[in-house]
């Protein structure tokens, strides 16, 4: 204890503190930061949870340099990341609920379509959504004893225990279908259902986070949803992008994410082999959340998502 009785750990540990205080900031601000300059502020938003990974790194340096400064200051990241995210640490998963959805990008080069579609049938979803199909004949046979109805727009698909009306593309400004709308006729009544893929993203060393066609896609399917004349809606697919991500705010302020409020944990999707971020989402209006989770992985390099709502 003497060691910190010295009056020396509060001038010792100066960066430390300065290098705490601006990793807070960086949390805290993350809005204000320019997605002029190579979407900065979008690739940040992205993988926004992981700039958390500096609290404990910093706190040991803190601890081998014996200062009281740079602990002090570490306060202000731990108090803005558990802000952010401790919401996200608990289990929400209730119970209950009438209306189970699942969604999945498959991979256009999956080497077993027939095993993934069935391991997405097997959460027991009412409705699958299934994104960057290819073989479609494989996934259509795969899913047809599970499934009475079905329609595939260009890459996009969707399967249904209920019968499916009004199915129609979504104009996303590809010039291709990456997106779909249905009515859904369940025993609760109509549901709009919404299966989309929105354009990757890139980073690049010149160019850095390359999305101008991903945000101007969003913003095509915001328009969309905001016309949809339903009262309940659902949004399943892969929007490369996660809840936190500015860009998608045409889509994401108009709909609830069923992992952010009846999830357990983070429930990254992507990439399978280490998931880092949530970019497959499930959002809903007019229903509430009961559940939501991540299935086990197939031979594609996204996991599947599921959820579970109350009509």
């Amino acid at each position: 204890m003497e060691q910190w009785r010295d009056r020396g750990v509060w001038r010792r540990g100066i960066v430390l503190a300065v290098i705490a205080g601006l990793l807070g900031l960086l949390m805290l601000l993350h809005t204000q930061l320019p997605n002029k300059v190579g979407n900065l502020g979008s690739l940040t938003e992205t993988f926004l949870p992981w700039l958390g990974l500096g609290v404990p790194v910093l706190f040991v340096l803190a601890l081998i340099r014996r200062s009281a400064t740079a602990l002090v200051a570490l306060l202000l990241p731990v108090i803005t990341w558990v802000n952010l995210f401790g919401g996200l640490l608990g289990d929400k998963t209730g119970k209950g609920g009438n209306f189970t959805v699942a969604t999945h990008n498959v991979n256009a080069e999956n080497p077993d379509p027939a095993r993934t579609a069935k391991a997405v049938a097997a959460s027991g979803a009412d409705i699958v959504a299934l994104e960057e199909l290819t073989n479609t004949s494989r996934y259509e046979k795969a899913l047809a004893g599970s499934y009475k109805y079905h329609s595939v727009q260009g890459t996009v698909g969707i399967w249904s225990k209920y019968p499916l009306e009004l199915v129609q593309p979504v104009d996303i400004r590809l010039g291709w279908v990456r997106a779909l709308r249905a009515t859904v006729r369940t025993p609760q009544g109509p549901v709009a259902v919404y299966v989309a893929h929105l354009p990757s993203v890139r980073v690049k060393f010149n160019a850095g986070f390359t999305a101008g066609q991903r945000d101007r896609s969003a913003e095509a399917l915001g328009r969309a949803i905001a016309q949809e004349p339903e009262k309940r809606v659902v949004l399943l697919g892969d929007l490369n992008g996660t809840m936190n991500d500015r860009s998608l705010a045409p889509v994401t302020s108009q709909l609830r994410s069923a992992q952010g409020a009846a999830g357990d944990g983070f429930g990254f999707s992507w990439p399978a082999s280490f998931p880092m971020a949530r970019i497959d989402q499930i959002m809903v209006r007019g229903m509430d959340p009961v559940s939501a989770w991540t299935l086990p992985a197939t031979p594609s390099d996204h996991l599947p998502v599921a959820a579970r709502v109350k009509i």
